[in-house]
């Protein structure tokens, strides 16, 4: 069998068992182990599948993502929510990390009451938020920007992101599941990502239910680094469960529409 014969039924097993073993492939193509888990490394460079330990995982393609002005708009109720019920995790005083993406912004709108807070961020639309707000500090990165997303990213953002010292990180993704973990689709932003996290004592992802469950062709960072991750009530309850399995903090905002359910929500919230 040709190598691309082999790539190509490599994928079509994927997407019927949507996990693949190179003990298993390598027996039933009669090669070595060696030949399938360079099939594997060529399909993921390819973004076809992401491998894992003893074989591979199908990668669930996305969308191509809107720029980050135009996904405020999008499901715009619900980041409403999301965005203030992250803010209630965050106490007077601390310094916050705010990255770039809709969710995270809409957590920054419910942060400019607050007093003596210090946000740092690397993108431009957070900055924006705060430029006419007195008691909150605002620490900027330098780097290269990135026009869609706001954001400022490269090594010069890796950098600065070195010098400082936060308490919580608020950090919009693309996409993340218990499985691939936390994942992006633009290969450049991956290393400012990863330094993100690094810095992290502790990482919240504002992420409504289109995120969770989901997987891009870069992987950024496990499962296991994040904290707490604040969601919909139309996430799936499968999806949460294996995320809370994984010993992650999942916070699920509801709202049937009644007056008072969002104040009751984010009260418990608080308390907790």
């Amino acid at each position: 069998m040709l190598k691309d014969e082999r790539q190509q039924f490599i994928l079509e097993e994927l997407r019927g068992q949507r996990r693949v073993w190179v003990s298993d492939l390598s027996g039933r193509l009669g090669v070595s182990d060696a030949t399938i888990r360079r099939d594997l490394r060529e399909l993921e460079e390819a973004g076809q599948l992401r491998r894992a330990h003893g074989g591979a995982i199908l990668v669930e393609p996305t969308r191509p993502e809107l720029p980050v002005v135009r996904r405020m708009d999008e499901h715009r109720y619900l980041k409403e929510l999301i965005g203030r019920a992250t803010a209630s995790l965050v106490k007077d005083g601390e310094t916050v990390f705010i990255s770039s993406g809709s969710s995270a912004a809409y957590v920054a709108r419910h942060l400019v009451e607050r007093t003596g807070l210090t946000v740092v961020t690397n993108a431009v639309n957070i900055l924006d938020t705060f430029l006419s707000v007195d008691n909150v500090t605002v620490v900027m990165t330098g780097g290269m920007l990135r026009p869609s997303e706001l954001s400022l990213i490269g090594h010069i953002t890796e950098s600065a992101l070195r010098e400082v010292r936060v308490d919580k990180v608020i950090f919009g993704v693309r996409a993340i599941s218990a499985a691939n973990g936390i994942t992006n689709d633009y290969l450049p932003e991956v290393m400012t990502d990863r330094a993100i996290i690094q810095m992290a004592p502790e990482l919240i992802i504002p992420a409504d239910h289109t995120k969770l469950g989901k997987t891009c062709s870069a992987f950024v960072a496990p499962i296991e680094c994040v904290a707490t991750i604040v969601t919909d009530s139309g996430a799936d309850p499968g999806i949460v469960d294996g995320i809370r399995a994984r010993g992650i903090r999942v916070i699920v905002v509801e709202d049937d529409g009644v007056s008072g359910i969002r104040t009751l929500c984010l009260d418990k919230l608080s308390a907790n």
